[in-house]
């Protein structure tokens, strides 16, 4: 991400990221963030456990990703 974020919109993308129930796809909507951004930004800003403490939370959790909560609730 080329864009330096204002110190407040990224503590709240960092918030956004760590709640379960937000997906990738709102925070994309509300800051236009995408989801390789948000985990750049996640990568710079968060100590290097944290970072994987939240990426091992992350992965394939079907909240984060619309598509797949959307495939879980037909399904």
């Amino acid at each position: 991400m080329k864009t330096r974020l204002s110190s407040e919109l990224t503590s709240f993308v960092v918030r956004l990221a760590w709640e379960d129930r937000t997906s990738f796809e709102e925070i994309r909507e509300r800051t236009g963030l995408v989801e390789s951004q948000v985990i750049d930004l996640m990568r710079r800003e968060l100590k290097p456990s944290s970072f994987r403490c939240w990426r091992k939370r992350v992965s394939g959790r079907v909240t984060k990703h619309r598509k797949l909560l959307e495939l879980r609730l037909k399904g």
